[in-house]
């Protein structure tokens, strides 16, 4: 009896043959590895550009450096943040940024979705003239935007003294100066939130109109019930950017028209991590601020994605 037959007589199976996994080739391995290919210049800007500076930003936080090259940077532990979080100029800092929030909501919210809804009615080319005009002012530059407005809101020749009858000084009187800002500022947005408040007009299905007329809901009723609430997520993402970009967006009108002032009534927090930065030369201090900032904004982005997916209506 051969082996084999012995084998299979004690209940053995067949013998086994040992087979070489073929390794996949790199044309076989390319099409798994395309979209980490594309993901990849991204990534590296990333890393590089935000993710690396913050990284430098956090270090810096933690030392005391006065901007000059050839100065020591000395290491201070936590006293920057003690000092920031002591300093009456911060918590006034940030009560002023909340005001130029709530009062650039009218111009990237409310003023956007009228505008937008009384743009449907234009037809033809005067649609395209009217939507390029709402838009102009994003075009301007803020420094050349900033000239035009500081002559309009001169207090003896000014146009808006002229026209109002008044001889208010919009720009240096503490009263005004944060909300002739903010006017300004809004002038310059408007137009941008118009065409993102149209885009998402255009993404409605028009099916839901049709629906609601043939039920004889009226045009007041179709905009209340129908347009808004399908509108709610471009609303949300404008709220969103005017919450976190609002101070951002002041900051060229402030340092151009205000520097601060007057009695530091237009400083928000952008402008204050500027003056601890490049006016007092607190290179610690203005890092520390900027930590604290960063993770101020990135905790109220959360909560404000956060709610806007439970409040907003999507069509599915």
């Amino acid at each position: 009896m051969t082996a084999e037959k012995s084998s299979r007589a004690l209940g053995a199976g067949p013998p086994r043959v040992a087979v070489a996994a073929a390794r996949p080739s790199l044309r076989d391995r390319l099409p798994r590895l395309a979209p980490y290919l594309y993901l990849a210049p991204g990534l590296a800007l990333l890393i590089i550009w935000t993710y690396r500076p913050l990284t430098q930003t956090l270090n810096l936080s933690f030392h005391s450096w006065n901007l000059v090259p050839t100065s020591p940077i000395e290491q201070v532990g936590l006293a920057n943040y003690e000092r920031l979080l002591t300093t009456p100029e911060l918590g006034e800092a940030v009560g002023r940024t909340f005001a130029v929030i709530v009062g650039m909501l009218p111009f990237t919210v409310l003023t956007p979705v009228v505008v937008a809804l009384l743009a449907r009615r234009v037809r033809g080319r005067m649609e395209q003239v009217y939507r390029g005009l709402v838009f102009a002012p994003m075009l301007v530059a803020p420094v050349a935007g900033a000239a035009v407005w500081q002559w309009l809101l001169d207090p003896g020749a000014g146009a808006v003294n002229a026209v109002l009858g008044t001889d208010v000084n919009w720009l240096n009187s503490t009263g005004t100066a944060q909300w002739a800002i903010v006017v300004i500022t809004g002038w310059h947005v408007v137009g941008f939130a118009v065409l993102v408040v149209a885009a998402g007009l255009t993404g409605i299905n028009p099916d839901y109109t049709a629906a609601a007329q043939m039920d004889g809901a009226s045009d007041g009723q179709i905009t209340r019930w129908v347009t808004l609430p399908l509108l709610s997520p471009t609303l949300a993402f404008l709220a969103l950017m005017t919450v976190l970009l609002s101070a951002q967006w002041t900051f060229p009108l402030v340092d151009t028209l205000t520097s601060g002032g007057p009695a530091g009534s237009t400083t928000n927090i952008y402008y204050l991590l500027w003056e601890y930065g490049f006016r007092s030369h607190d290179a610690g201090l203005a890092a520390a601020a900027g930590m604290i900032f960063f993770l101020g904004f990135m905790l109220v982005a959360a909560l404000l994605a956060g709610l806007s997916d439970r409040l907003s209506h999507h069509d599915d």
